[in-house]
């Protein structure tokens, strides 16, 4: 008897190695206690949020209470919202954005998925660098698009322009860059940027459908070592920014996120009525209005990156210690060493074995090397140094 959709259920079966490795870590830690697991699985914000928040939720309650305080809104988003949010947008991307241009989503993640159902027809190609996010394929998948990995290159998995401008063929319909990237850190320069662009409008020239440049910035705003995240906009007329405030503010659950595509690029209204049509067929109607208030208040705030900073410092000295190989992240909470022995997902294995839980390499479409996400307590990675330490000397036997 067949109750859920094929596709659904091999999605189910090729489960998210971070969402596994996250359920092995709760198990382990009723097992064990949780001071002794060190996990290191999934990129859940534990800074603080700025402590304007605690004020700012003060005023919405007071308007909660009110008729219709926290009810429905226009699909695209809360018109002030919106036009804060372009503010900052043309700011940071360098375009002359207004409020017309910026559409308010669920989460970066909801904001592909709607952009996605705007302008995918079935076997369209969705191609991106790997490492890439876990879940790319899935949000194409749903409206019968296919991810298609080009590999960065290595040791600070650079973008390689030429590998995917070779790529692109008849099909490709969307490229996606993630810059700060996760899980390898990093920051992609104006330079590569700028060339993909030019790549882009070569194989632009004389098509019907053009080939959509996404930039997915949810980990804009931390960045370290005096690096900057290029303004993406400018390099496309085809470029759409993704981005989110979940680490921004420290407000993952909330789930506030945004679409913003080249203000120049052609029929630019009619693809953002599309995506406010898809962000509302889809369910999600719009985004959380709680949210929206916070981000309009909060436009300019973030959470404080140092505190980040050190646990990155923190997360460099375990794994030199240990021998482990890695490129130094210049952005986001994550590392991606390569593993001790070649192979990522045996090594994952030994890391638990010493209570340390960490995401084969293979789950990002890059074996051989494995994801920690660095945003726990440092006293945490400090006491996971003798672990990883252990399982390297094992892995190298």
């Amino acid at each position: 008897m067949q109750v859920v959709n094929p596709q659904i259920r091999q999605q189910m079966q090729d489960a998210s190695w971070i969402r596994r490795m996250f359920e092995t870590g709760l198990e382990l830690k009723q097992r064990v206690g949780a001071d002794k697991v060190f996990d290191f699985s999934i990129g859940n914000p534990d800074v603080p949020p700025p402590p304007a928040v605690a004020d700012v939720l003060r005023r919405i309650a007071e308007r909660a209470v009110k008729p219709a305080g926290l009810g429905y809104c226009p699909n695209a988003g809360l018109p002030s919202v919106r036009a804060a949010l372009a503010r900052k947008i043309a700011a940071e991307q360098q375009v002359a954005a207004e409020a017309r241009h910026v559409l308010l989503t669920c989460g970066a993640a909801g904001g592909l998925v709607t952009f996605f159902r705007a302008v995918l027809e079935p076997g369209d190609e969705v191609l991106c660098p790997a490492p890439y996010f876990v879940e790319y394929g899935a949000y194409a998948g749903h409206f019968g698009g296919v991810l298609k990995p080009v590999p960065a290159r290595p040791p600070a998995f650079d973008l390689d322009v030429p590998a995917l401008e070779a790529a692109i063929g008849p099909r490709t319909r969307v490229v996606i860059v993630n810059s700060p990237n996760n899980p390898a850190g990093g920051v992609y320069d104006a330079a590569a940027l700028r060339a993909l662009g030019e790549a882009l409008a070569r194989k632009n020239a004389g098509r019907e459908r053009p080939i959509f440049l996404v930039s997915d910035e949810p980990y804009r705003a931390l960045a370290y070592d005096g690096a900057t995240v290029p303004p993406v906009l400018p390099v496309s007329p085809f470029a759409v920014v993704v981005g989110s405030f979940s680490k921004t503010l420290s407000l993952a659950g909330e789930r506030i996120g945004y679409l913003a595509p080249n203000p120049a690029m052609p029929d630019v209204g009619l693809l953002v009525d599309a995506m406010t049509m898809t962000n509302r067929t889809l369910g999600f109607v719009n985004a959380p209005v709680i949210g929206q208030q916070l981000v309009e208040a909060l436009i300019d705030s973030s959470v404080d990156v140092a505190i980040y900073d050190r646990r990155r410092q923190a997360m460099a000295a375990a794994l030199r210690g240990a021998g482990i190989p890695f490129a130094m992240p210049r952005g986001g909470f994550f590392f991606f060493p390569e593993a001790p022995g070649g192979d990522d997902r045996r090594f994952v294995d030994l890391l638990l074995e010493e209570n340390v839980l960490a995401v084969p390499g293979r789950g990002f479409g890059f074996p051989g090397h494995f994801r920690l996400a660095f945003c726990v307590d440092e006293g945490v990675i400090s006491r996971s140094a003798p672990g990883f330490a252990r399982a390297a000397e094992k892995a190298r036997r």
